[in-house]
């Protein structure tokens, strides 16, 4: 009994916090739209910042922050661009195919495109439904689909699942 109750928070915790991998791929194909109210161009070093109020929707993916800087890497480089956002926190929403939605929270956000890897930094949370991981530092290697959770030496890790939801895995 012990052995299979593991077996399910373990499952549990993991289904709770992935993002779908098809609900990406849907997503990032969609376009990118930007609303802030300012927004400067540095085209000798190809960076992108957008300041105050900063709302990013890109399908069913919605992101708030304070200032968002892109950075696209030199021609040639073999490199994509890379997002950093910033806020007290950013945050973002994303419906996945299921129908459950996912959000999270962090300080910063950092995004690299190339390598499709995301790290939440400072107040970290991932959340689905009522079922969540908060940390000082949240990773997820969205190709693997590898979420790694760490504390900051003051404060642990701390999971909270939800046992009726993750039951219902495929209910909305």
């Amino acid at each position: 009994m012990k052995s299979t109750t593991s077996k399910l928070l373990l499952i549990g915790a993991l289904s709770a916090v992935s993002l779908s991998a098809s609900a990406l791929k849907d997503d990032t194909n969609q376009p990118i739209n930007i609303v802030s109210d300012n927004q400067s161009l540095d085209m000798e070093n190809s960076v992108v910042t957008f300041t105050d109020n900063v709302v990013i929707t890109q399908g069913s993916i919605l992101i708030k922050a304070n200032k968002v800087v892109i950075t696209r890497p030199p021609e040639n480089s073999g490199k994509k661009d890379t997002v950093d956002a910033y806020g007290s926190p950013v945050t973002f929403h994303q419906q996945l195919d299921d129908g459950k939605p996912v959000d999270g929270r962090a300080n910063k956000v950092h995004y690299d495109l190339g390598t499709e890897f995301l790290t939440l930094t400072g107040n970290a949370q991932l959340k689905q439904l009522d079922s969540k991981i908060d940390g000082s530092v949240i990773t997820y290697d969205v190709k693997k689909q590898q979420l790694k959770a760490t504390g900051n030496g003051k404060s642990r890790v701390q999971t909270v699942l939800i046992p009726t939801q993750l039951q219902d895995k495929g209910k909305k």
